[in-house]
């Protein structure tokens, strides 16, 4: 233990000694570090700020949706069926069908183009929003098929110059049929939504409407290709998805046919984190290369220290040095000098990635905080160890072998 003490002392003052020399053979691991440690805490980041988005905006939910099959055998969702699965399902707190329209409007500001999203009064569950004004609409609203609407504030005041629109009408061409829709509420974005927004420039105008009200424009509204079912917090998932497709296969008597398939919100939670995962470990290894450069610069400079000191090697082993003593003090040397830019560059990487994250906040108006983990600064620490101590194997060798008469003749 003394001796690796020694080691250790000897190492750092040749390292003081040659200063700049020293920094630069420890640039390359910390560039490497540095840039692992900032992607991966940037990669994580991202990551949490993009599955609170998504938590907040109900990991509850299940599509249900016909398979080619179901398709060609016609056999589609029904609205009864959407009730039998709202009623009789333990954990199901509502259910709306994915249907949909697009027209046009004209107001004072122009022509724009329309979508209507058509749903239950169990539609809002599926949105991202706060009720600002008014009201959703009801399942009244849906059972008498009214024309009333729900808008997105933003979209008001595309239309209209203001958010302030409860009780006005919308007039509304779709498919040639024109007709009104009563504005019933006024929707705002949630904070700290920028990576699921459901507006952006250019878009067509979003309304939500009661399904039942498309007959009005002549269509049919007596079944469904999907539907989005939610599931409440307390409810097995796996069970509720079960009681789902059973209901429905029962209801059209079609068991162990695969008309109906089903993905979950946690099912594309995980395929997002999947591909995020991917391009970040992608990115890292990426970053990775250069501390195998920087190894590579630890080697070829270790060889420079051993031509230099080779007289001082040829000493001490005249007076005694085991050849194993000889080989750990340039390990010693090899490896501080990595595990120093490891330090160096875990530190420039945290800095950098709180950074980036502070910039990517201010850009996108969401709050995203660098994931930083124990596992990945001890990771970075161990490889760069690790990186010290391969690549100054054999200089450290190389030094331990030399004979002492030849090192004693070398000038």
């Amino acid at each position: 233990m003394g001796n690796l003490v020694e080691y250790v002392k000897m190492a750092l003052k040749n390292i003081k000694a040659n200063k700049g020399r020293s920094f630069l053979t420890m640039l390359g691991i910390i560039i490497g570090i540095c840039s692992v440690i900032m992607v991966m805490a940037v990669g994580d980041g991202t990551a949490n700020a993009m599955n609170a988005e998504v938590e907040d905006l109900g990991t509850g939910q299940i599509n249900v949706y016909c398979s080619e099959e179901a398709s060609n055998a016609e056999e589609w969702i029904t609205p009864e069926d959407i009730t039998a699965i709202k009623e009789n399902i333990v954990g199901v707190d509502g259910a709306t069908p994915n249907d949909g329209a697009s027209g046009t409007t004209i107001t004072g500001k122009g022509e724009f183009v329309l979508t209507l999203g058509g749903g239950t009064e169990d539609l809002q569950k599926s949105l991202n929003f706060n009720m600002k004004r008014g009201s959703y609409f009801t399942a009244a609203d849906v059972e008498e098929g009214n024309r009333v609407c729900v808008i997105s504030d933003s979209d008001a005041k595309r239309l209209f110059g203001s958010d302030d629109v409860v009780g006005m009408d919308i007039d509304v061409e779709i498919g040639g049929i024109s007709g009104s829709y009563r504005i019933v509420g006024v929707t705002q974005q949630k904070e700290n939504t920028s990576f699921i927004s459901y507006t952006y420039e250019g878009m067509p105008v979003s309304l939500e409407v009661p399904y039942t009200s498309f007959e009005y424009f002549g269509w049919e509204s007596d079944f469904f290709y999907s539907v989005v079912v939610f599931a409440n917090d307390e409810a097995s998932g796996e069970e509720v998805v079960r009681n789902i497709i059973h209901t429905l296969e029962t209801r059209h008597q079609c068991a162990g046919e695969d008309y109906y398939q089903v993905q979950s919100f946690q099912d594309m939670l995980a395929e997002m984190n999947n591909m995020l995962g991917i391009v970040t470990a992608f990115i890292s290894c990426v970053a990775a290369i250069s501390l195998i450069v920087g190894g590579i610069g630890v080697m070829n400079i270790m060889l420079v220290s051993v031509t230099e000191r080779t007289r001082e090697i040829g000493i001490r082993k005249s007076l005694g040095a085991k050849t194993s003593s000889i080989l750990l003090q340039f390990l010693a040397e090899a490896a501080i000098l990595t595990i120093l830019g490891g330090i160096i560059g875990i530190i420039l990487g945290l800095l950098g990635a709180m950074g980036a994250c502070s910039l990517m906040s201010a850009a996108m108006g969401s709050a995203i905080h660098p994931g930083i983990k124990a596992s990945t600064i001890l990771g970075a620490t161990l490889f760069s160890c690790g990186i010290g101590v391969f690549f100054g194997i054999y200089p450290a060798r190389k030094a331990a072998k030399l004979s002492p008469i030849e090192a004693l003749r070398r000038d």
